[in-house]
């Protein structure tokens, strides 16, 4: 599968790949050699020689601590080890590792941070499922407010691999900013979501040994999104091909005309064949002045809409941008949704059933995506609480939908379970009119027929990319209107490089 090079594990799952791996030959002893190999090779490929100190943990990820500590030691770094349990008391491949390290060995209470340059923070790894407290939040709390580059073996202690959350109880939780952070095989959902993607710096993913083989049994369902999640089925224009092949895109255009424009410039960007518009009466010329290239018809009631929905060839359907607040926009959301038609539904169409998630999933007919950021979301499902993914997995599987969480760590889901975490996206993305031009791309992919899921994680995949279109971290002075203009390139290059990895 050309995507498992883009799959998350959770912690269970990659639980599973350790032991899938000794299972098929691969002695743990090596997998924990290969990881702290890891680990002490990426801090000298980022730092000059420097004292060292590992942070040691009680388990496997301790010993991954000690590994890299004498490595790191062999190769002339000054390295010492402070364990939160003392060497004899650790059990199988993490004691057998800490008999390997000759080097100084102290209690983690009693360390002192004087002359040291960097920190490795081996302690608990993302299969922690309590808050960091006592001596090890101590040690932490103590290299963070020296300044002192943190490297964090697989996860900063305190972040759940698996939803990026830091963990806490009665009393806060906290976690530890890396400048790095080292995992291994695959990454896990935590290392994309924020908080924890934030306080993972830079994060370098090595392969220790694991074969691939393993995804076969393991079956991910969660994705770093990427072409090579969707690039199959992105749609390529053929010679024979004509506008009505390549989709007819309707949106019910509102009175604050501006999300709708944006909608349409991105749906005819992203491909879609013909863009129609179905505008408020008085506001036609305004719609028509921006797209020459669109349809654009006064749409007076629910007549005139039904009217229009008649034509078979407006393949996907678009309701939301720009709506208002008025009882038509929920009529009119039902209206497109039980044509069965691929269908978009973004902003105020969806915050028209706020608090009615049962009766929404009812009027759903055919392929349908909602798009809703946090506060949109929090309205459809006031009570639906829990991470990220978790919360949008429910969603789809309660709406029969696609749904894509928006943010910087937006969240693609579909109701079988499958999700993609988006993490391309520029933070001067969060500009007005940017989640008007995503909307678009949805639609003008579905218009040409892609499949719902794919559609959703090309699109915001994309629309992150436009955004840094530059190729850096930045997109200073971004506004949305500059995203569809960049489209042409980008898609280009995707036609161009039809490979795993782009």
């Amino acid at each position: 599968m050309k995507a498992a090079s883009l799959a998350l594990l959770t912690t269970t799952q990659m639980y599973a790949a350790d032991k899938s791996a000794m299972a098929g030959g691969v002695p743990g002893l090596d997998l924990m050699e290969a990881a702290g190999r890891a680990v002490a090779d990426a801090i000298r490929r980022r730092w000059a020689p420097r004292p060292v100190l590992v942070l040691a943990g009680p388990g496997n990820n301790g010993g991954d601590g000690y590994v890299a500590a004498r490595l790191l030691a062999e190769a002339g770094w000054p390295a010492s080890v402070a364990a939160l349990v003392p060497p004899e008391a650790l059990k199988g491949d993490a004691a057998a590792m800490a008999a390997r390290w000759t080097g100084p060995v102290i209690g983690l209470g009693a360390i002192g941070l004087d002359g040291i340059g960097l920190v490795i923070d081996a302690l608990f790894g993302a299969g922690l499922s309590k808050p960091v407290d006592g001596v090890a939040r101590i040690a932490l709390e103590a290299a963070s407010s020296r300044g002192l580059p943190i490297v964090a073996v697989d996860v900063p202690s305190g972040v759940s691999g698996d939803t990026g959350e830091i963990l806490g109880g009665a009393v806060p939780g906290y976690a530890p900013q890396a400048a790095l952070t080292v995992t291994f095989f695959r990454a896990k959902p935590g290392h994309l979501l924020l908080p924890g993607r934030d306080l993972c710096g830079t994060v370098e993913i090595a392969p220790i040994g694991i074969p691939e083989s393993v995804l076969e049994e393991i079956v991910p369902a969660c994705w770093r999104n990427g072409p090579a999640l969707w690039l199959d089925s992105l749609p390529v224009p053929r010679g024979e091909t004509h506008k009505y092949h390549r989709g007819h895109a309707l949106i019910l255009g509102g009175p604050m005309t501006g999300a709708g424009r944006l909608a349409a410039q991105a749906a005819r960007r992203v491909g879609a064949g013909l863009v129609s518009l179905a505008v408020p009466p008085g506001t036609a010329g305004i719609y028509a002045a921006d797209h020459p290239g669109a349809i654009v018809q006064e749409c007076l009631d629910r007549e005139a809409l039904a009217d229009i929905l008649r034509d078979p060839r407006r393949n996907a359907l678009l309701a939301g941008p720009g709506a208002g607040t008025g009882p038509e926009v929920r009529d009119n959301a039902a209206a497109v949704l039980q044509t069965g038609r691929a269908t978009v539904l973004d902003a105020d169409a969806i915050s028209a059933f706020a608090g009615e998630a049962d009766a929404l999933a009812g009027l759903i007919q055919g392929p349908c995506v909602l798009t809703p950021h946090d506060g949109e979301f929090a309205r459809l499902f006031p009570d639906l609480t829990g991470d990220k993914l978790s919360r949008a997995r429910q969603a789809a599987r309660m709406l029969g939908a696609v749904l894509i969480l928006k943010g910087s760590d937006t969240v693609i889901a579909a109701p079988d379970g499958k999700a993609a975490i988006n993490d391309n996206a520029p933070a001067d993305m969060a500009t007005a009119g940017a989640g008007d031009v995503l909307a678009g791309l949805v639609l003008g992919l579905l218009a040409q027929r892609m499949p719902a899921f794919e559609a959703a994680a090309a699109a915001v995949w994309l629309h992150g990319a436009a955004g840094s279109a530059s190729g850096s971290a930045e997109a200073a002075g971004l506004i949305a209107e500059d995203i569809p203009d960049r489209l042409p390139g980008l898609l280009q290059r995707l036609r161009r490089n039809r490979a795993p990895g782009f």
